[in-house]
C-alpha cells in the first residue's frame, strides 16, 4: 500500500536556462547565464568575482543551445506523458518576456511560446509548476542597474510577474518566485546577477539584494492571489540540513548557524517577517538593510507552500575552512564519513531528506513540495543502445522511500519533481556529462552531438513508480 496520498503530483523538473537554448531567438534578450562559460573561467564569473559582461570568441557557452527544448518541447512533453507525469516543473526565461527587463510592454513572441508550452502540458493533463526567476536575470538589468542591489528591480520583477500571472491564467496555478533563493549567498552572479566592486562589503550587497528579492517575492505573491485566488505560490530553498561534525557544543552551534543562514530567506517568505536572530547576524557582519516604510507590511504576504531541492545533507564544525571543505558544491560542507558520495562529491543521504522534511514542516507549518531531487552521474550508452542507470534508480528509490516515511510522520507533501528529468546542462559545472535524466540527450560537454533523445532504464522504472502512486519501487 502506498503512503502517498491520492492526487499526489509526480513528475520532473527542468529550467529554461539549462534546457531551452535558442538564446537569441523569439526576441529573447541576453541573460546572466548566457555569459557564464564552460571550463576554467566559469567559477569566477558565477561567483561575481570577475565582471564579464561581453562574450568571448574563445569560450563555449553551454546555455546558448543547451538541449534545444525551445524547439523540441512537444517531443519532450510527450516523453513525460509516456512516463505518466501529472506535474512538470519548468521556468520562464524573464528575458523572453521582457528582453531588457525594464520595458513597459512584454514581448508577444515570448508569451506565445510559453502559452504553447503550457497548453501542450495541459493536453496530457500535466500540471505546470512554473518558476518566475530560475538563475536568470536579463543582462541589461545587471549592466544598467547593478541587478538586485538596486531597489528598481522590485518594480521590474513585479511587472514581469503580473504579466505572467495574467497571460497564463487558467494554464498555470502553481508558481514559484525565486529558485533556490539562498544560493545568492554562495554563487552571487548566477544566483542574483551580482558583481562586486573591489573592497566593498560583499555581505552588505548580498543581504540588501536579498531584501529586494524578498519584497519582490511578497508583492508577486499578493499579485498572484489578486489575479486569481486559486493561484498557489511557493518559495524555493536549496535544502539539506547541516549536521554537527561532533557532539562538541561548538560544532552543534556551528551547524545551527549554518541552518539559519540557509533558512533565513524562507523564514521571511513563510513567516512574513525577519527572524529575531537576523538582527545580531547583521550587526556582526556590518550589514544595514535599507527598507522602505511599507516593506515590513509587504513581507506579511506569505507563500502558500514551501518548495525545496534536496540532493545531500551537509556537515559543519566550528573549525570549517577552505582546506577541509569540499569544492564539489558552492555550499561548503565537511565530508560525512557515514555516507557515500556521488561522482561529484555530493553526500548521498536519503534519511537526511526525511530529517529535512520534518524540520521544515515543524518550522513553517505549510505544505511542502519537493521540486528537485536527483543524482548527477556519467551514463554509458551500451553497444546495444541501452543505458542501464541502476545507480540512479537506487538513489531515487531510497529518497522516495524517505519521502514516504516523512508523509507517514505527518508531513503534508504536495508533489515530487525529480531534477533534470531530461538530461540538461549542469548549473554548477556547465557539463552535459553530469546527467540527471530519465531521458538521455546526445550532447557532450563541448556541445557536440545530435541532441537525439533516448529512454534510459530509469525511464521505465519511474513510469512504474508513478502508475503505482509510489507503491511499487522495485
Amino acid at each position: 500500500m502506498s503512503s502517498f496520498p491520492q492526487g499526489f503530483l509526480w513528475g520532473g523538473a527542468l529550467a529554461a536556462n539549462q534546457s531551452e537554448g535558442a538564446w537569441r531567438e523569439g526576441g529573447k534578450g541576453l541573460t546572466t547565464v548566457d555569459t557564464i562559460p564552460h571550463g576554467a573561467g566559469r567559477m569566477p564569473v558565477k561567483l561575481g568575482l570577475e565582471k564579464r559582461f561581453t562574450l568571448r570568441d574563445d569560450e563555449f557557452y553551454p546555455s546558448h543551445q543547451a538541449i534545444d527544448f525551445y524547439h523540441r518541447y512537444k517531443e519532450d512533453i510527450a516523453l513525460m506523458a509516456e512516463m505518466g507525469f501529472t506535474v512538470f516543473r519548468t521556468s520562464i526565461a524573464w528575458s523572453r518576456i521582457y528582453p531588457k527587463g525594464d520595458e513597459l510592454t512584454p514581448n508577444p513572441e515570448g508569451i506565445a511560446f510559453y502559452r504553447a508550452l503550457f497548453e501542450e502540458c495541459k493536453k496530457y493533463n500535466i500540471e505546470p509548476l512554473v518558476t518566475l526567476c530560475h538563475f536568470d536575470v536579463p543582462m541589461h538589468l545587471v549592466v544598467e542597474y547593478g541587478s538586485w542591489r538596486n531597489r528598481k528591480m522590485v518594480e521590474f520583477f513585479t511587472r514581469y510577474a503580473r504579466t505572467c500571472f495574467e497571460a497564463f491564467d487558467g494554464l498555470v496555478k502553481y508558481w514559484l518566485t525565486f529558485n533556490e533563493i539562498n544560493i545568492m549567498l554562495h554563487s552571487p552572479f548566477s544566483g542574483a546577477g551580482l558583481v562586486f566592486e573591489e573592497g566593498e562589503n560583499q555581505d552588505q550587497v548580498k543581504y540588501q539584494a536579498a531584501h529586494h528579492e524578498l519584497v519582490a517575492s511578497a508583492l508577486a505573491t499578493r499579485i498572484a492571489h489578486e489575479v486569481n485566488p486559486q493561484n498557489q505560490v511557493g518559495c524555493m530553498l536549496a535544502g539539506g540540513n547541516f549536521y554537527p561534525w561532533s557532539c562538541k557544543p561548538e560544532d552543534v552551534w556551528a551547524a545551527l548557524e549554518k541552518d539559519r543562514e540557509n533558512l533565513f530567506f524562507i523564514d521571511v517568505q513563510a513567516r512574513g517577517a525577519y527572524p529575531a536572530y537576523s538582527a545580531r547576524v547583521f550587526r556582526e557582519k556590518g550589514i544595514n538593510i535599507e527598507k522602505a516604510p511599507e516593506d515590513d507590511d509587504i513581507l506579511k504576504n506569505t507563500v502558500d507552500f514551501v518548495s525545496f531541492s534536496y540532493y545531500a545533507s551537509r556537515c559543519a564544525s566550528a573549525e570549517m575552512n577552505s582546506q577541509n571543505t569540499s569544492a564539489a558544491n558552492v555550499v561548503k560542507s565537511l565530508k560525512n564519513p557515514y555516507i557515500s558520495a556521488s561522482e561529484w562529491g555530493w553526500g548521498i543521504d536519503p534519511l537526511g531528506l526525511r530529517i529535512t522534511m520534518n524540520m521544515m514542516y515543524d518550522r513553517y507549518q505549510k505544505p511542502l513540495f519537493l521540486v528537485e531531487n536527483g543524482l548527477g552521474a556519467k551514463d554509458v550508452v551500451e553497444a546495444n543502445g541501452e543505458i542501464n542507470d541502476d545507480y540512479r534508480i537506487t538513489y531515487l528509490r531510497e529518497h522516495i522511500q524517505a519521502m514516504g516515511e516523512a508523509i507517514a510522520d505527518g508531513v503534508p507533501l504536495i508533489g515530487y519533481t525529480t531534477w533534470g528529468c531530461i538530461d540538461l546542462v549542469s548549473a554548477s559545472t556547465g557539463e552535459m556529462s553530469k546527467r540527471y535524466g530519465f531521458v538521455y540527450v546526445d550532447r557532450d560537454d563541448a556541445g557536440n552531438g545530435t541532441l537525439d533523445r533516448k529512454r534510459k532504464k530509469s525511464f521505465w522504472w519511474y513510469k512504474k513508480v508513478i502508475a503505482s502512486n509510489g507503491a511499487d519501487l522495485a
